[in-house]
């Protein structure tokens, strides 16, 4: 028996909210466990599904979730031109594509998954499919909510493409690259140690504006709030050996413990390196970065 359409939008009300107080509290990934495990008004209601990439609970006129594995899968999902991510139709014809094209047609938000490692994921909501294709048998589904309003999302014009394409850059390559780098650092400070997600960042080392500041691992570095912002502002640099080093003037300041213990005593400190040496920060960025910090 199908669930009055009222009912459906509440639950897909709650997903969000419930994802939104995950991540208020740190989370910047999300495990397969947690998500089949989440629940409405006391009901169990996976956001998952076992062996397909797309959530079709048997009650729902639409689609709840589509996710992308982290491993190669037969079909061709990716991100077009137009910055839309692009979701196959599954290989058989049936329930889940007539529910995907539901989700098109009715504009009902859904959430995208997409994963960073096995058994891991990111997530974007509230997504919207705004584009079907049944000849090629695939779907585009916009990350923003703006995306919609296009006149033909398919085809952009070339100031809506770099609209697009920045609004991508950041919904879909921030978060992916926010969950690499705190799970390369143990989710740790690698300044201070200090090991609340809630209050980490994922830094860059040369910025994403850079034409090569890459989202990669080894272009960034897992900081806490202070930290971050006192090394974007060159108040804290980084070595190539990976030294920490304080400005002359702050270090010469007098203003009280959290100067003193934030980052006065950082100055000389050792940074903490990620377990795998592939994963450590880039020497030729921290040496772009710390020449502006030393000048």
């Amino acid at each position: 028996m199908t669930r009055p359409a009222v009912e459906q939008q509440a639950i897909r009300e709650d997903v969000f909210r419930w994802l939104d107080e995950r991540r208020a509290a740190g989370a910047y990934e999300f495990s397969r466990a947690e998500l089949i495990g989440y629940t409405y008004q006391g009901e169990r209601i996976p956001l998952l599904d076992t062996g397909r990439g797309i959530r079709n609970p048997a009650d729902f006129d639409s689609t709840l979730t589509i996710m992308t594995s982290s491993k190669r899968t037969e079909y061709s999902d990716g991100i077009s031109a137009e910055g839309l991510v692009r979701y196959s139709y599954q290989s058989r014809d049936g329930g889940d594509n007539r529910k995907l094209r539901n989700a098109y047609e009715n504009a009902d938000p859904l959430v995208y998954f997409l994963g960073v490692r096995a058994g891991f994921f990111v997530a974007f909501y509230p997504a919207y499919v705004v584009h079907d294709d049944p000849v090629r048998r695939e779907v585009h589904v916009a990350l923003d909510e703006s995306l919609r309003f296009f006149d033909d999302p398919m085809h952009l014009n070339e100031m809506e493409r770099r609209y697009a394409q920045r609004l991508v850059k950041a919904r879909l390559h921030q978060p992916m690259f926010r969950a690499r780098v705190l799970r390369a650092y143990a989710t740790a400070c690698a300044i201070c140690e200090l090991r609340h997600a809630e209050l980490l960042d994922a830094a860059h080392i040369v910025p994403d504006a850079s034409s090569h500041g890459v989202a990669e691992v080894t272009n960034g570095l897992a900081l806490c709030k202070l930290h971050h912002a006192s090394y974007d502002r060159n108040l804290l640099g980084i070595t190539p050996e990976y030294e920490v080093r304080i400005d002359r003037a702050l270090l010469e300041e007098i203003d009280g413990p959290m100067l003193r213990h934030g980052l006065q005593d950082m100055h000389g400190r050792a940074l903490t390196l990620p377990q795998k040496k592939a994963d450590w920060p880039s020497r030729d960025r921290l040496a772009e970065k710390y020449a502006q910090f030393a000048a």
